[in-house]
């Protein structure tokens, strides 16, 4: 069943989205937003079971450039020195 209901965008860029509304989203759940000129279109992205997820992860074989060791460790390091800067 197609409804309209009227939104309203608030000064801090906040939609005001009514409880009947509000209650068909879901904490934690995450939405696609699609755009056209004149609509916006939100839709639920479906959860991957992890069946899903291997099958995926499998179909794209194994990457052809990995990280050594040493790497990933120089990542993390800069990664860590990067957060104590921001404190």
């Amino acid at each position: 069943m197609e409804k309209t209901i009227t939104i309203t965008l608030t000064a801090e860029g906040n939609l005001e989205l009514p409880p009947e509304i509000r209650e068909q989203f879901s904490s934690g759940e995450q939405y696609s937003v699609v755009t056209t000129e004149d609509s916006i279109t939100f839709k639920k992205v479906p959860k991957l079971t992890w069946d899903e997820l291997r099958e995926r992860r499998a179909e794209l074989g194994d990457d052809p450039n990995p990280l050594t060791t040493e790497e990933i460790c120089e990542i993390v390091r800069e990664v860590r020195r990067e957060k104590k800067k921001c404190k």
